[in-house]
Parts: structure tokens; sequence; C-alpha cells
């Protein structure tokens, strides 16, 4: 007899099932595009209004990726431990909470807390999005929705650039572009609340009933033919297990790791060095541009131009992902998007070169993200399935976050862009080729049965995993 995860991955996919759960996760991803992206925009408008040094400009940006870092350990862990649902809807809530209060701050002090807060909220949204979608998705084509999950970037990061640029000429227009953003962002939050909890979840944590009238649920509703299914039965929880707050996170961290040390090596330098190039682009590019005489439109128009040729990005890694393996459509676009760095800085003389270049490393770094997205959240099982994708891109978050304020204060200024880049490129050809010789290919694997464990895991019902 088959399993309740097993009926659950190959019932046929239905836009009115899986695919609502894929809009909704979607929509909160690309909230999370928009405000990354408003750093870049908001970082020489705040520099102009309290009249801020290159460093204390790089923090704008540094403030709310740190946030997002913190943010996306807490909310995985979170997600592990109550629920895939709870943790939906609560990350857009603080978000929104703290974007409407940061746009009304009478300080830049004021600002960077509030944007650090905010941060915190929305950094939960990518590891709790991958972990629902991923799991509510079918396994035939599960790689090509994951990958499709980053076309909310681009949608994201564009809806960024055309509301900077069009409030531009508007006073106190930084305070508008926050705002614009916050209206969006509360009502998603209101319609996610009607998301069911995923039955992969509730399995493992022992709620039999409830995993069994999702699962029946789904199956009627994509027509799929009904047989019978067993939930397992899982083992009960150690009492050393049993942590909150700060040690339950830290306790996801061990387990993490010692699921396979290869794997989260893979993970986390993945996550590090391609997320490192494209957000040290996203914060800096209108300030590079300025610097070469550009005007505010001018420059907020081409770094726009940048998001949306991301969009095509994405189509290609939709396309290709589950033709080729998610390892070798990283490994090739993940260089050449450094690559196409490095030439624009090389041809920045010429603003016609540059901007192209500058959707060249758009359009490959859109074909990466999202397919290194589903291929993390792919080498995890499920009760590490959010907190091992959240430390991940915490891990990236933590590291992007100073990037801005090195970036604008040490790299650019004594390196130089060339330079700079180059030493950028390097690190992504180092985490290419440990992924190439330490991780598995997960194409068209069931989930959980992907990546073999250092040591047996026995899964408990408050959703830790107990190591023999």
């Amino acid at each position: 007899m088959r399993t309740g995860d097993q009926v659950v991955q190959d019932l046929p996919w239905k836009w009115g099932v899986q695919g609502k759960i894929f809009i909704i996760g979607g929509l909160g991803y690309m909230f999370d595009a928009w405000d990354v992206a408003l750093n870049g925009f908001l970082t020489p408008l705040l520099g102009t209004e309290f009249d801020l040094s290159t460093g204390e400009r790089g923090l704008v940006a540094t403030a709310n990726l740190v946030g997002m870092a913190v943010g996306a350990v807490a909310w995985g862990t979170i997600a592990d431990r109550v629920g895939r649902k709870k943790a939906f809807s609560l990350t857009l809530m603080i978000f929104a909470l703290f974007s409407v209060l940061g746009a009304l701050s009478p300080s830049w002090e004021i600002f960077l807390v509030l944007r650090f807060l905010a941060g915190v909220g929305l950094g939960g949204c990518i590891p709790v999005d991958y972990a629902i979608v991923s799991e509510f998705s079918p396994r035939k084509q599960r790689g090509r929705v994951l990958a499709a999950m980053d076309g909310w970037w681009p949608i994201g990061t564009t809806f960024a650039g055309l509301s900077a640029t069009l409030l531009v000429p508007v006073s106190g227009n930084w305070r508008w572009m926050l705002a614009l953003m916050v209206l969006p962002a509360l009502l998603l939050f209101w319609v996610r609340r009607g998301v069911p909890e995923s039955p992969l979840y509730l399995a493992r944590m022992g709620r039999e009933p409830e995993a069994r009238a999702v699962i029946d649920d789904m199956v009627m509703r994509t027509g799929a033919t009904p047989e019978p299914y067993e939930i397992p039965v899982v083992v009960p929880a150690a009492a050393a297990s049993r942590k909150r707050g700060l040690a339950a996170g830290l306790e996801q961290l061990r387990m993490v790791w010692a699921f396979n040390p290869k794997v989260t090596g893979v993970a986390w330098s993945l996550f590090i060095s391609v997320m490192v190039v494209y957000y040290a682009a996203l914060a800096w590019m209108p300030s590079i541009l300025r610097a070469q005489g550009m005007g505010e439109v001018a420059a907020f128009g081409s770094t726009t131009v940048m998001n949306a040729v991301g969009i095509l990005g994405v189509v290609t890694a939709v396309l290709l992902v589950e033709v080729v393996g998610r390892k070798w459509v990283i490994g090739v676009a993940a260089l050449l998007s450094a690559a196409s760095l490095l030439v624009f800085s090389l041809v920045l003389g010429s603003p016609t070169a540059a901007i192209v270049m500058i959707a060249v490393f758009g359009f490959f770094s859109l074909v990466v993200i999202p397919v290194m997205y589903a291929y993390v959240s792919e080498l995890y099982p499920t009760e590490l399935r959010a907190s091992g994708f959240g430390w991940a891109s915490s891990s990236s978050r933590a590291v992007t976050g100073f990037v801005p304020l090195i970036f604008g204060s040490l790299l650019w200024p004594v390196l130089g862009l060339p330079l700079t880049f180059a030493l950028m490129g390097v690190v992504v050809l180092g985490a290419v080729i440990f992924m190439a010789v330490a991780a598995p290919e997960t194409r068209g694997r069931e989930l959980d049965h992907i990546v073999t464990p250092e040591k047996p895991v026995l899964v408990a019902p408050d959703d830790t995993a107990v190591r023999g």
C-alpha cells in the first residue's frame, strides 16, 4: 500500500488546486523581490535627503538584508515546528506593519531599525513559501513549478523599478515607494488565511486525521482515482528535542548539518556565492550608473531593464530544469551571470554596451536562482525542508547583508569594479565545482528519498528529528 506522501506527489496538476498554492505562495515571494530591489532605489534618495556618506548609504540595504537573514532562520524553524500555514500568513503581516512605519520614519537611524524589522518578517517568505509549494506539487512537475516560483522575483523587482522611476519627481518619493508596496501585501495576507496546511507536514506531525482530510480533498478536486493509502506511524519525540526559541533554531541548525554535511555545505556555498553577486548588483547598480553620469530616471530605468529581462531567464529555467537537470543549469548559468557582470564593468564607458550587459546579467541571474532554490528545497527531507532552506538562505542573507556596506566603502573604491566582480566570479566557480562533486542530481526523484542521511532519522510528532 502506498503512503499519503506518494499519493500527493503523484496527483495530476490542476490550477484550481496546486496552482492556487503556487500563485498565493508566489505573490509573497514577489513582495520579497520588490522589497529587496527597492533597496537599490532607496539608497541614493535617502543619501541625498539625510546627507549620508557612501558607507552610511550601504547600511540602507544592509539593515534590510540582515533582518531577512534573521527572519529566514527564525521562520524556517517556526514553519518546521508549528506548521507552514501559520508562518505563511504571519511573515507578510509583520513585513507590512514595519514597512508602513518605515515610510513614516523621521530620521535615518529609525528608518534602519524599521527596515531591519520589516526584513525579519519578509525573510521568512522564501523558505516558508518554497516548503509549502514543493510539498503540494506533483513529483513530475515539481522542478518546473519550483523554478517557475522564481518568475515572481523579476515581476516584483520590475514593480519596484517602475514605481521608483515613476515616483522620482514626487516630493518625499522614497516614502511613497514604501507605502505603495504595503497595500497589496495586506490584501495577500488576508487571502493566505484560506491556504490548507501541508499534508506532508501534518503526516510528519502525527496528525493523521487532518492529513487524510487534506489528501482526500486534493484527490477529489484533482479528479484522481481514490485509492487506499497509509500514513506511517511516527516515533514519540525525545524530551531533549522539545526546545523552543533560540534553542530550537540552533537545534534545527545542528540537525541540518548532521543530516548530511556535504549537502548542506553545497547548499550554503551556492546560496552565498550566487546571491553575493546578485545582491551586490541589485543594491548598487543605480548608484554605479549615476556615478557614470546618468540621471536618476535613466539609472533607475536601466536597472528596471535588468529586472524585467529576468522574466525571460525564469522562463528559460522552467524549460530546461526537467530536461538537462538542476546541476547543469545551475553550473552553466551561475558562471555566465558572474562573467557578464565582469564584462559590464569593462565596457562601462559605453552606455549602450553597459546596458546590454546589464540585461544579459539579469537574464542569467534569473536562470540560475530559481533552479538553485528548487534544487536546495529538494535536498532536504520534509522535517528539515523549511529550516534547511531557511538556514541556507540565511547564510547568504547574513553575508550579502554586509556586501552593500563593504562594496561601497572598500571593494568598489579600492579595488575597482572589474577586480571586484572578478573575485566574486572566482567564488562562484568554487561553489559550482563543489556542487558537481558533492551533491546528487534531484530531477525526477521522490521527495524524502533523494539524499541519504549520515545517521538514521526518526521523525518526531513535534517535527524535530531524533538521531540514531
